[in-house]
């Protein structure tokens, strides 16, 4: 089945005996692209999946009351997003460890997980982007490797779109600096 309109499954979910399928439609339609980012921000398979049926579950409880003002698409991305900085809190306040344990912790994983099928150049671009802070990952995140607008973006984070390229603008320059020196320590 192809991909539904917002107001078509919207219109079968606020149907009594539809809404199971409706939200099963919507689970199908976005569960790929949500997984996407959600692993990119935690970097850990079962962990972003933990995320991701968190976020599914926040939106089954909130989709009667959503109101349409914003895209599903910016709605999930905003639950999932919120989802992943929980996560990622959770983790520092869990572990009484500093931030830069946290960030060794998401590299080390991905490093060894076998659900990372990336070559070296990914493997050293993940790395420097795990080493962001947690809300400008996300953007970067989101910019780079999602392609999202950054008025979809705003509608996601609750930040203004002058804000989201200065934060991106910086996440890049971040990343250019320590991919490069990560290079001249390798050679």
């Amino acid at each position: 089945m192809s991909d539904l309109t917002d107001a078509e499954l919207l219109a079968i979910f606020r149907k009594d005996d539809s809404r199971h399928y409706a939200f099963n439609l919507l689970v199908r339609q976005y569960q790929r692209k949500l997984y996407a980012f959600i692993r990119r921000m935690v970097t850990d398979h079962d962990e972003a999946q933990d995320v991701l049926q968190n976020t599914f579950i926040k939106a089954w409880t909130g989709l009667e009351n959503f109101r349409a003002d914003s895209q599903l698409y910016s709605w999930l991305y905003r639950i999932a997003h919120n989802e992943c900085l929980n996560h990622l809190r959770k983790m520092k306040r869990g572990l009484f460890v500093s931030n830069d344990t946290v960030i060794e912790q998401l590299t080390t994983t991905l490093d060894s997980s076998e659900h990372f099928n990336g070559d070296l150049i990914q493997k050293k671009l993940q790395n420097a982007v795990m080493r962001l802070p947690d809300k400008q990952r996300a953007v970067f995140t989101m910019r780079y490797f999602e392609g999202m607008k950054y008025e979809t973006m705003s509608e996601v984070t609750g930040t203004s779109v002058g804000a989201l390229k200065s934060s991106y603008h910086i996440a890049v320059k971040k990343i250019e600096g320590w991919v490069t020196t990560d290079q001249t320590k390798s050679t």
